[in-house]
């Protein structure tokens, strides 16, 4: 593997150093890869990272450490993400790895690979973890323990670069790692992880009882709205990126809560029951 892959050789350059990339250098560190840099336009950040050990030095310019990589850990929104691969795509060094954090692929990956270097392999990847707050200060290596991770594989990329990723993310913590196509991934996370936190925004923001309501509430709806103190920009982008799935998960969402409703409306108890055992059974399968 890239031959005999031995992570205590590699440099590994983080770019940006928020919530997300603070996480991966925290959780990297328990590794003892040779370096842990980060890039960041954020000075506080990177000095805070140095400081607390986290990285082993910070950059504002990506030149120096690409040109030293050999994997590169994308922790940008979506929208950044090709703009920071065209504008450095000549520093990365020869066969490096690059990978990502990102939420949505179905055209990223396209985008990306038409500008990226031949000696340069991009694997696209999603760590199914996170918290509801930004910032470094927020970082864990925690958050990836039993977590699940999604590779997206595509026709450019080599096995062996697959593989060092799957192994450095288990190494890492995540409980499971599965590979499934970039259009595949974000069909499903337009159900797994849009979904839900379209659904708690909506309840929350449903709230018109007039009252102080957290003196009301219990388990259920701490559980169910504690996704929704959502970073803004970047749900913003992950929504619109994949709009044509989530917007079908949202109406086959309607469908399933409209028969509810007509139950309740009617009195229809078996029907109830029904969608209640069936909802238990999934639940329990998950």
């Amino acid at each position: 593997m890239r031959e005999n892959f031995d992570i205590h050789e590699f440099n590994i350059t983080i770019i940006g150093l928020g919530l997300l990339g603070g996480s991966y250098a925290k959780s990297l560190k328990k590794l003892n890869p040779k370096n842990i840099w980060a890039v960041d336009i954020d000075e506080k950040a990177l000095k805070d990272g140095e400081e607390l050990g986290v990285i082993d030095r910070g950059y504002t310019n990506p030149k120096e450490p690409l040109l030293n990589s050999d994997l590169v850990i994308i922790c940008l929104y979506p929208n950044l993400v090709y703009k920071f691969i065209d504008e450095n795509k000549e520093y990365f060094k020869p066969h490096t790895i690059i990978t990502d954090s990102t939420g949505i692929k179905n055209g990223l990956v396209d985008e990306i690979n038409r500008i990226l270097p031949d000696n340069v392999d991009f694997v696209f990847g999603h760590p199914m973890a996170g918290r509801e707050k930004k910032g470094l200060e927020y970082s864990s290596a925690e958050v990836f323990e039993g977590a699940n991770y999604i590779l997206t594989p595509n026709s450019r990329n080599k096995e062996t670069s697959l593989l060092i990723v799957e192994l450095i993310a288990r190494g890492m913590g995540f409980r499971s790692v599965v590979r499934v196509n970039p259009q595949k991934h974000d069909e499903i996370i337009s159900f797994t992880s849009q979904l839900p936190h379209a659904i708690a925004v909506a309840l929350i923001n449903s709230d018109n009882l007039n009252v102080n309501t957290g003196k009301f509430i219990g388990d259920s709806y701490k559980e169910l709205t504690r996704i929704a103190n959502i970073n803004g920009e970047l749900w913003s982008e992950l929504f619109l990126g994949n709009k044509d799935n989530l917007v079908s998960k949202i109406e086959g969402f309607e469908e399933k809560l409209e028969i509810i409703k007509q139950a309740i409306i009617n009195g229809d108890e078996e029907t109830l029951i029904g969608e209640f055992r069936e909802s238990s059974r999934r639940r329990t399968q998950l």
